[in-house]
């Protein structure tokens, strides 16, 4: 089978797609041929050896991803060949073939395609555990994104209005916002050409922003949380521009706010049951029609280089994924 291969740890555009062998299936896994999969910020990280996980070389990467089940093993209940399933491997998506244990399994739902499906695990994941067990945003309160265009901006737009919050996206291009309050922003800044801090304040009648989510990092961070209200909760995500800010520590003792990690991934792995009943929770809003995931940047495999480049130069609008030919 095809994958994508990471040999050395380099630029994006060192990745081969060559010819890969699969491991035996285990009885705990099943074989899934992948019809789209995920590419997300860490994505990239990880094939430059940037990121806090190093595989052993060489791998193949890709944490997320859709497909039909081709083979169970022994031991594995509940699914069968045939089904269509999101997955979520960790490493090893970026391929034809994935061989993925069934706890990292879930039933796709029937209103989503394999794009759709296949972008729906880390983005939206990582933003609901954000808000509801980290901050714990309320119904009525203000949140502001930052970087909101992007793929995991977007998903907190969405959440956000979900969960009753009133929502200002913050992005670099009118174009960008204009695709926010496509996807249900209420007030929209551009901080090319205007004063985060002031604006913010102004949209909040003096009063800030309770729930600010910062997948950007950089210079914008300081200038963020100096809006923030009283008892407000900063949720640092990830650090898109390239910096790791530094936050001088008496603002959040004058503002009593909260500084927050949001660290997905760790907290599945510690807490497996919470993390199945959010995406329970996720999917249910999928079935329900309130939540309408979205895809707006699809590239074959063959096309990997553009879909890095969407996401490492900040170009994308909404989740970024890789569709396998399997014609």
């Amino acid at each position: 089978m095809q994958a994508l291969v990471c040999e050395a740890f380099g630029p994006v555009e060192n990745l081969k797609i060559r010819d890969w062998q699969l491991p035996a299936l285990q009885p705990h896994e099943v074989r899934l041929e992948v019809h789209a999969a995920g590419v997300n910020f860490p994505d990239g990280l990880m094939v430059q050896g940037k990121y806090q996980v190093k595989p052993e070389l060489p791998f193949v990467a890709g944490g997320e991803c859709a497909g039909i089940i081709r083979e169970v093993g022994e031991s594995v209940k509940g699914f069968k060949a045939g089904d269509r399933v999101i997955a979520m491997p960790g490493l090893a998506a970026f391929a034809e073939l994935v061989n993925v244990d069934h706890k990292l399994l879930m039933p796709m739902p029937e209103q989503l395609d394999f794009p759709q499906a296949a972008g729906f695990c880390i983005t939206y994941a990582t933003s609901y555990y954000a808000f509801k067990q980290r901050a714990q945003l309320q119904e009525g309160e203000t949140l502001v994104v930052l970087g909101a265009a992007g793929g995991v901006g977007v998903t907190a737009i969405q959440l956000g209005k979900l969960m009753g919050a009133r929502v200002i996206a913050c992005a670099s291009s009118a174009e960008k916002l204009a695709f926010c309050r496509d996807v249900g922003a209420d007030e929209v800044i551009n901080y090319s050409d205007e004063n985060l801090k002031d604006r913010i304040r102004e949209l909040t009648d003096g009063k800030g922003a309770d729930v600010i989510y910062d997948p950007v990092g950089g210079a914008f961070t300081e200038e963020a949380y100096r809006s923030i209200a009283w008892g407000g909760r900063y949720l640092v995500i990830g650090f898109a521009a390239g910096d790791i800010p530094k936050l001088p520590l008496n603002l959040p003792l004058l503002k009593a706010g909260d500084i927050l990690g949001i660290y997905w991934g760790g907290w599945a792995a510690r807490d497996p049951k919470g993390n199945m009943q959010n995406f329970a929770e996720l999917l249910g809003f999928v079935a329900e029609g309130r939540l309408q995931p979205m895809t707006t940047e699809v590239y074959a495999l063959s096309e990997f280089s553009r879909a890095f480049s969407a996401i490492g130069e900040r170009k994308a609008r909404g989740k970024v994924v890789l569709t396998m030919d399997h014609a």
